[in-house]
């Protein structure tokens, strides 16, 4: 699965691909909301990553896109 957050202000998202389930993240998002504070991610690889809530401009929850190679691409 794969997250992507976008950063207010920010041209660039950060996308993870953390080890719990999507509706565990959905989870996380809505308490951090709730709380005001921040959301803190970890990936598969122990990468963590904590935004502050009244930065997040979207958090995007879905599979992992999968490379493409070749024609038909």
């Amino acid at each position: 699965m794969e997250v992507k957050i976008g950063i207010a202000n920010s041209a660039r998202d950060i996308t993870i691909e953390p080890e719990i389930s999507g509706l565990q993240v959905e989870e996380a998002v809505k308490q951090a909301i709730a709380d005001g504070g921040s959301l803190r991610l970890e990936d598969a690889r122990g990468r963590v990553v904590i935004v502050p809530v009244a930065s997040l401009a979207f958090v995007d929850i879905g599979e992992s896109s999968r490379s493409r190679v070749g024609f038909g691409a």
